[in-house]
């Protein structure tokens, strides 16, 4: 089959410029993403491989649709997304200044699974996600494990200095709709993990973007 899609491309990198990208790829590197294992070796290079999951996650297409665009078969796509989503994952920040204002909220994802799901106020089968953000730069911090749509507990802290709660909150509102530009949180597929490595993924990407 032949490839159409190709990470050498910039305008399939979107919305990570080719110098975020290339930090992207050469961490996971780093990781051990590329390391030599047994049996069949992967039919596209690193770069590709990156590229495909983080397509997978913009678009929401099905590795059926997908697969050929990549010029690899459906089951090659899969093993693509199930051995590199995990390792996309954004990584908890642990340490903060000690000025630093934090804010919590939850959004809710639809989600295919309902092992993990359950109906929530949108009335469809739904995961809840708590997330921190930095206030100032509007980094993502921390991404929690799903919950059952049908649990929203949301909280913001901030200091006294800080604008009103309304202000405040507008921001986590913020990343939440950039986060969400990447469709398979309007309605993800994955069973088990696969919306929380997706949710963590995106964050990465989220952060990679705004901070480079």
């Amino acid at each position: 089959m032949a490839c159409v899609i190709k990470a050498s491309e910039p305008s399939w990198i979107a919305p990570l410029s080719p110098r975020q990208f290339g930090k992207l790829v050469t961490v996971l590197r780093r990781e051990g993403a590329d390391a030599v294992r047994k049996g069949r070796p992967w039919s596209l290079p690193l770069e590709d491989r990156a590229l495909l999951v983080a397509a997978y996650w913009r678009t929401n297409l099905t590795t059926r649709q997908l697969a050929p665009l990549f010029g690899v078969s459906k089951s090659a796509a899969d093993r693509i997304i199930d051995h590199l989503g995990p390792m996309l994952a954004l990584q908890p920040r642990k340490r903060f200044a000690k000025d630093t204002v934090l804010i919590v909220d939850g959004t809710l994802v639809p989600t295919r699974d309902h092992k993990i799901a359950a109906k929530s106020k949108n009335y469809r089968y739904s995961t809840n996600h708590q997330v921190v953000i930095d206030a100032d730069t509007r980094l993502i911090v921390v991404v929690g494990r799903p919950l059952a749509g049908n649990r929203n507990d949301c909280q913001a802290w901030e200091e006294e200095h800080n604008r009103s709660h309304k202000q405040v909150r507008a921001r986590v509102e913020h990343v939440f709709a950039r986060m969400k530009t990447w469709k398979i949180l309007r309605d993800c597929r994955l069973n088990g993990d696969g919306v929380h490595h997706a949710m963590l993924g995106i964050g990465r990407m989220h952060n990679l973007a705004l901070a480079g």
